[in-house]
């Protein structure tokens, strides 16, 4: 377990930067955290690396974004979900969840924790936590190397 404290967006946003250069296809990351500790931040750092050209927004009121991207020539998709709306696991059946989150692109959960049965075992898990205005504890249960 790893635990590093950001102390602004763009720290936040560079330490998932650091992170994705970590991901591969077929990776998922399972970001847990309440509202406004960083998690949509969390992501959009992720997505930098990956030179996703659309604007990331929060999808929670779609359940899922896709972006299209790439990293060092080779393409990625993104899937990013957002639990945070949902009522039952079947929603997330109706839309043929598996297949992204089992599938070839890299999967991000916000609101991960809401169906944990739902979230693959391999999944990268991520807390954050808000400290102060600013500040946001974050946690990493899985190791991976920082820059």
């Amino acid at each position: 377990m790893k635990q590093v404290l950001t102390k602004s967006t763009e720290e936040t946003r560079e330490l998932a930067r650091q992170f994705a250069c970590s991901l591969k296809h077929g990776d998922c990351v399972a970001l847990i955290g309440s509202l406004g500790s960083g998690k949509t931040e969390f992501t959009r750092g992720i997505t930098d690396v990956f030179n996703c050209t659309e604007q990331l927004t929060s999808p929670t009121f779609t359940i899922l974004n896709i972006y299209n991207g790439s990293r060092s020539g080779e393409t990625f998709t993104i899937h990013h979900f957002d639990w945070y709306r949902l009522n039952s696991p079947e929603e997330l059946y109706n839309i043929g969840f598996e297949e992204y989150l089992y599938g070839n692109g890299v999967s991000v959960i916000e609101w991960a924790d809401k169906f944990p049965d739902l979230v693959p075992k391999t999944a990268k898990r991520i807390e954050l936590h808000r400290s102060t205005e600013s500040e946001r504890l974050i946690t990493f249960a899985q190791s991976f190397p920082l820059r």
